[in-house]
């Protein structure tokens, strides 16, 4: 059970997410006073590390930055992320994108549900789906991507390849990070699959994602590449016990 003084750490990847941020993280500091936030930018040449600097002095400690010498990619900035967090004693971690496309008002959603739960997912697909501004096009990659997922795994969550979360602190640590190298969609998809398969419990709230509208996706074809062979692998490691 949820205990009043679990620390709470909002973690968010950045590169070149200078607007957005600047934006983003007032809203969750000043309504949330029990979370903390900790950005990993990936040596961003918009202004965005400065940015996170510049409102540390209004929120002190409450605003964590870690600096990387270049773009390393989604999966790393969060395992350096969780790593971190662990490191602190931390108890509930988030996922978080930098671009609005999580709504941080559904923060105190997440929290009620984890009090029973060890990964609370924000699933567009839960209940319908719920996606705004994404083409057809890119709708239905993601919608077959976790259909295929669920087909390959067997795993039971309909949005597998969702970055919008909330651990608790024990999933993470049943987890060997330093095994984790994959990116993107296929990051996600691994990240959920260990935490079933090791047997914590996980649960799936509906959340609206909503596409960003500052700033460039970052999604690109090798990220879809390989989430189609990471499911086999994870089936495969599996299937010998050596998850």
């Amino acid at each position: 059970m949820m205990k009043d003084t679990e620390k709470i750490l909002v973690i968010i990847p950045t590169y070149n997410e200078a607007n957005n941020i600047r934006t983003l993280l007032p809203l969750i500091l000043q309504k949330h006073r029990d979370i903390d936030v900790l950005v990993v930018d990936d040596n961003s040449s918009d202004g965005t590390a400065a940015n996170v600097k510049s409102l540390k002095d209004k929120f002190g400690e409450r605003i964590q930055l870690i600096e990387r010498p270049r773009k390393l990619g989604l999966g790393t900035a969060y395992v350096t992320g969780f790593k971190f967090a662990l490191e602190r004693a931390y108890d509930l971690i988030f996922e978080m994108d930098a671009d609005f496309s999580h709504d941080p008002e559904m923060l105190p959603e997440f929290l009620r549900q984890i009090k029973d739960y060890d990964l609370v997912i924000g699933s567009r697909y839960i209940s319908g789906v719920n996606v705004v501004n994404w083409p057809m096009s890119r709708l239905l990659l993601s919608w077959g991507a976790n259909l295929y997922t669920r087909i390959v795994t067997g795993m039971p969550i309909r949005d597998a390849t969702s970055g919008f979360k909330c651990f608790r602190r024990e999933a993470l640590e049943a987890i060997d990070l330093d095994k984790i190298d994959s990116d993107g969609y296929s990051f996600q998809i691994e990240m959920h699959f260990k935490v079933w398969r090791k047997n914590f419990r996980v649960k799936e709230i509906p959340i609206i994602f909503i596409d960003r509208c500052e700033g460039e996706s970052k999604m690109h074809s090798g990220i879809v590449r390989e989430a189609v062979w990471m499911v086999w692998k994870l089936r495969i490691q599996s299937l010998l016990g050596k998850l």
